[in-house]
């Protein structure tokens, strides 16, 4: 049986379906449909007809499969497309038979072929049969997770993802793939296209020039402009790990997992106020997992205790670090000594933590040397899993902070013309990334070769 490939229209293909269908496409509207890509990144502004675009790329690839799926965060944010796929069928003259709501919904043409919506919020519903292409719905504001998902599902049949959205901010894995996708490779290969809000003509007939266009751009700032309207990503400066990429650093699947085969360490920075994090690690070779978090605000020790009692990993801890001020009393009893009691009367071992005092910049500069890629093996020291260690990501910049759902990223200090100023960032959006750091430095010591200040590779 011969390996499936993918099969991307021809020109004269797409010339003729969008004929049929009466569409005339702007220069950038055909740069997006004729791409022969089989991963598709549209990057639009506000009003840019984004939906419109995303329906009348999946038209131009029907013929070429069977299954298709409209993913969304929610399901209403599949409408639009939905409704829009419907209308190009109105115009061929097909027979098909579309359900009267997206919660779930279908579209089943005559020919063997259907078209479902999928929601992000039912995973479950992520994991049916392998369709021949997705289409992700407001992109920016579907998770990594279920990005890795349609990747993983569109796989067996090569078939194509593409995803259509704004950027909600310019951090996370949405915009750190557009950049990734600047670099048009093969037809196998990720690439990502602008469609600013000025592609629209029908909405703004003067295309950049649009006086309304200019309008808007008087009255935002050169960043936010680019972001709302061109579909450019302007990341703020003054991220602490630069480095971090949700494409290099997290993953899903078992590879992620807590193995029950090996032990277990916890990186605690104890929060009230804020957030109080706790990493489950795993050590594999010279390479660390952080396979679970707990990160939760207005708890104390014990209540985070008996939330990691609960966890799968909890069995096979058997240390950790945490902040050395945690040896504090402060007139409680001291936060490493409750962990190191635990909890008698409810079955509740306790677990010692080491401390020991480090400097931020020196806390800072070992977990850059976990990030770097070993340039003999192309991998990374530090495996983050993306479904469960959403607290530590945020910290990184690569998802909204799971508590208060806003951009939340460990940051320098910057005067007000945004420079960085100071040796040492902003002590806020940091509880994750440092319980990291004392434990790494805990575990592996400041550098890997003593003495020489290198990083050493194995």
């Amino acid at each position: 049986m011969a390996e499936p490939v993918y099969v991307a229209p021809q020109p004269a293909q797409i010339d003729y379906t969008l004929q049929k269908i009466g569409v005339e496409l702007t220069p950038e509207q055909h740069k997006v449909i004729y791409l022969p890509n089989r991963e598709i990144l549209v990057a639009g502004g506000e009003r840019a007809g984004k939906s419109f675009v995303s329906a009348v790329f999946v038209m131009t690839r029907l013929p070429f499969g069977r299954l298709y799926w409209l993913i969304a965060a929610d399901y209403s944010r599949t409408e639009q497309e939905f409704l829009y796929i419907q209308e190009f069928l109105d115009k061929l003259r097909w027979s098909y038979e579309a359900s009267k709501k997206v919660d779930p919904g279908y579209i089943k043409i005559a020919g063997g072929f259907l078209i479902e919506t999928k929601s992000a919020q039912d995973p479950r519903r992520l994991a049916a049969k392998a369709p021949d292409g997705v289409l992700i719905c407001e992109a920016s504001q579907v998770d990594y997770e279920t990005y890795l998902r349609a990747r993983g599902r569109v796989a067996e049949k090569r078939g194509w993802v593409m995803m259509s959205g704004t950027f909600e901010s310019s951090l996370g894995w949405y915009p750190e793939m557009f950049t990734r996708g600047q670099a048009q490779g093969t037809e196998d290969s990720l690439v990502s296209v602008s469609l600013p809000t000025w592609s629209n003509i029908k909405v703004y007939p003067g295309g950049r020039q649009d006086p309304e266009i200019l309008r808007l751009e008087q009255m935002s700032s050169v960043e936010w402009f680019a972001e709302r309207y061109g579909g450019v990503p302007s990341p703020p400066k003054g991220r602490v790990f630069q480095d971090f990429s949700m494409k290099i650093h997290t993953g899903i699947g078992d590879a992620y997992e807590f193995d029950p085969d090996q032990d277990v360490f916890l990186a605690v920075d104890p929060g009230f106020a804020t957030a109080y994090s706790v990493l489950a690690a795993q050590v594999r070779g010279d390479e660390v997992y952080i396979v679970d978090e707990i990160f939760e605000r207005g708890f104390v020790t014990q209540d985070i205790m008996r939330m990691a009692a609960q966890r799968p990993w909890w069995g096979k801890v058997v240390g950790g670090a945490v902040d050395i001020a945690a040896k504090q009393h402060q007139a409680l009893p001291a936060v490493a000594e409750v962990w190191a009691q635990g909890i008698e009367d409810e079955g509740i071992k306790g677990v010692h933590l080491n401390s020991q005092r480090l400097e931020i910049r020196d806390g800072i500069e070992r977990v850059k040397s976990f990030l770097i890629v070993n340039p003999k093996t192309l991998r990374t020291r530090l495996h983050i899993n993306a479904e469960r260690c959403h607290g530590l990501i945020s910290e990184f910049g690569g998802v909204p902070n799971p508590i208060t759902g806003q951009t939340a990223v460990y940051s320098w200090k910057k005067d007000r013309e945004g420079n960085i100023v100071g040796e040492v960032p902003e002590d806020k959006h940091n509880h994750a990334v440092k319980a990291l750091s004392y434990w790494l430095v805990d575990k592996f010591g400041h550098t890997e070769s003593a003495g020489s200040g290198e990083i050493k590779f194995f």
